[in-house]
């Protein structure tokens, strides 16, 4: 069952803001990167590739939090625990010129952000991010 993100932090979802995305390795330490996020009003969705290492540790472990920090207030924060529910390999590019435009203004992810020749090397794909579990702001507010 997907637990609704509050309207009052649904704009740190959709605004081109890093989020913090912490997968499991397999011998079971946490791992974080810095994400682009896109939301769609039940699902989270983080472009990646099979290759990288939070890629790898979706796949063999769904369960994932992403934390979003409003750049302007940081005692204003979304934590999201979930799982991955799907992974799309279909529309990932697309996916990732779109991420691209919003975060950057550029138009192409390999061309403008990686080089064209990396799309040969990697695996691009969509992780389909299910919210089990929401957390907000901090605790002194």
């Amino acid at each position: 069952m997907v637990v609704p993100i509050p309207d009052s932090h649904r704009d740190l979802l959709v605004a081109p803001i890093h989020g913090i995305l912490s997968t499991v390795m397999p011998d079971g330490q946490p791992q974080s990167s810095t994400v682009w996020t896109d939301y769609d009003g039940a699902f989270i969705y983080i472009n990646t590739t099979l290759e990288r290492q939070k890629g790898r540790n979706m796949c063999s472990n769904p369960k994932v939090a992403l934390l979003v920090i409003d750049p302007h207030d940081d005692s204003r924060w979304i934590e999201i625990r979930g799982n991955v529910v799907e992974i799309m390999q279909d529309g990932a590019e697309d996916h990732a010129d779109k991420l691209t435009q919003q975060y950057t203004g550029k138009q192409r992810f390999y061309g403008d952000i990686y080089p064209v020749e990396q799309k040969q090397k990697e695996t691009r794909v969509i992780f389909k991010i299910e919210p089990t579990r929401v957390v907000l702001d901090a605790i002194f507010k």
